[in-house]
């Protein structure tokens, strides 16, 4: 298929318009219809219903092949161009809101950083699109366990810091006193889910046996401070690493003493990385 055709595709489809597309991509409506019907062409099947316009069942299946595609070749692109020149100057660090720890901050350069909290999921597909130079990804996991990443181009992922995992509490809450806790007597808990700042629900039930956890109140955004204030005022319980967890005014950080887990930090990044980018994974990549 011609990407420019599948690019097209995509843009009608995710806009629903022939003509905002058109404007979007710098074409006539009469340039987008003709692409258009050169895919339909091409495939041999009906990709879009023109009134209202929406994807046809063959067009619903094209689009959950379409994205990782023109990701693959935007990561190709991005990974030759790394090649042919990189600046020793200048880094741009694609990170999770809980990834950035005290010995990474000190690592990075001087000058020259550009810093970007993302969601977890976009930090591969940054790095292998070139918009970041370097990725930093964290989650749960049991020691030495390497994380669960998307697989959206051939990119290198190394483990640079592990760290002990605590469950936040209000001051006041029964279990603030504990010494330790079992992840199998919170499942029934309140819980907040906050995929983008804290450690995931998902990650969560996955280590302590797939059930429970109910979540009561959803945190969308990347701030670690706001969601620790939720968890302070006792709107629920989250998971966050140790260092962080232990800073936060009217609360108690508890750690997880079974099931055996970790706060798992890696470095992503791709193989033509070079100057400033290079030699932060130089520091961090501990020799084998």
């Amino acid at each position: 298929m011609d990407p420019h055709l599948l690019r097209t595709f995509v843009t009608v489809a995710r806009l629903a318009s022939f003509s905002e597309a058109a404007r979007e991509l710098g074409y006539t409506q009469s340039a987008v219809s003709q692409q258009i019907a050169a895919l339909e062409q091409d495939l041999g099947a009906p990709l879009l219903a023109r009134r209202p316009v929406v994807p046809t069942a063959a067009g619903e299946r094209l689009l959950e092949h379409a994205g990782p595609l023109l990701l693959r070749l935007q990561a190709a692109r991005a990974d030759v161009v790394r090649m042919a020149a990189a600046p020793a100057y200048g880094l741009t660090l694609a990170a999770a809101a809980t990834a950035l720890t005290p010995r990474i901050a000190a690592a990075l350069p001087p000058a020259g950083v550009t810093l970007r909290v993302l969601a977890r999921a976009e930090i591969p597909a940054a790095v292998a699109a070139g918009t970041a130079d370097l990725g930093l990804v964290d989650g749960l996991a049991a020691p030495s366990d390497p994380l669960r990443l998307p697989d959206v181009a051939p990119l290198n992922t190394r483990g640079v810091g592990e760290e002990p995992v605590h469950v936040l509490l209000p001051a006041a809450h029964p279990l603030a006193g504990r010494a330790g806790l079992r992840l199998a007597d919170l499942a029934d808990a309140r819980w907040l889910d906050a995929p983008d700042a804290g450690l995931s629900l998902e990650q969560l039930r996955a280590a302590a046996g797939g059930h429970g956890f109910r979540p009561v109140l959803r945190y969308e955004g990347t701030d670690v401070r706001a969601l620790a204030l939720l968890a302070a005022g006792g709107h629920g319980l989250t998971l966050l690493p140790g260092p962080v967890a232990a800073a936060v005014p009217r609360a108690v950080a508890v750690p997880v003493v079974e099931p055996r887990v970790v706060h798992r930090t890696e470095l992503v990044y791709a193989g033509g990385v070079r100057g400033a980018a290079a030699a932060l994974v130089e520091a961090l990549v501990e020799p084998s």
